[in-house]
């Protein structure tokens, strides 16, 4: 017997269901694989991070941009950035396929570009513009999208996470990116602002 709340039918319900289930198998396939990189990446004495690591102002660096996040300085980094990009990831995907890549292509394009302008003279890995692009986008659709359970979701996320949102300023750490966290959340609130104009555009019959 298929059980659903009042007001949703059993086709929205199911649908729910299986985007539910299928945002898991996405985001847990993409991080089994960041996973296995960094397995590999250890065998080799972290030398994958010289190679494919993101350099700025570099012009054959530039396309480090594609590979960068997939790479991490440690396990213990790779750890950081694990449960963050389980939930934010998951929850996006929930609103579909097309949203989800949507945000985690302009997550991944303007952490990368904001790094190779702006950042410093080390070589920058890890996925931490993608949890913080997922996080930005999460924190600002509903404004766009005008839909009150999003903002309502966006309430709760900012006072369990917001701390995090101190990660997109200039600290005196070397070690952490805070050009990387700028960037993601610039390219989540620009996916946010993209969709929620398309979708507006959809409601006026443009």
């Amino acid at each position: 017997m298929l059980e659903y709340s009042r007001g949703e039918s059993p086709r929205t319900a199911d649908t729910t269901a299986a985007r539910a289930r299928k945002g898991l198998l996405v985001v847990g396939t993409f991080v089994l694989l960041l996973y296995l990189i960094e397995i590999i990446n250890t065998v080799l004495l972290h030398s994958l991070n010289r190679t494919f690591g993101l350099r700025p102002r570099s012009l054959d660096g530039f396309l480090d941009i594609l590979t960068f996040p997939l790479l991490h300085a440690n396990l213990a980094h790779l750890l950081s950035n694990t449960l963050p990009l389980i939930i934010f990831g998951f929850l996006v995907f929930l609103s579909g396929v097309r949203v989800f890549v949507t945000a985690l292509a302009s997550s991944w394009l303007g952490s990368g570009v904001v790094v190779w302008l702006i950042g410093g003279f080390n070589v920058t890995v890890g996925a931490s513009g993608l949890v913080f692009g997922l996080f930005a986008f999460l924190l600002v659709r509903g404004f766009f999208n005008r839909n009150w359970w999003q903002i309502l979701l966006s309430a709760v996320l900012f006072m369990a996470y917001g701390g995090i949102l101190f990660g997109v300023l200039p600290t005196v750490a070397g070690f952490v990116s805070w050009q990387a966290h700028l960037g993601g959340a610039l390219g989540g609130v620009a996916a946010a602002l993209l969709l929620g104009t398309r979708r507006a555009g959809l409601r006026s019959g443009r």
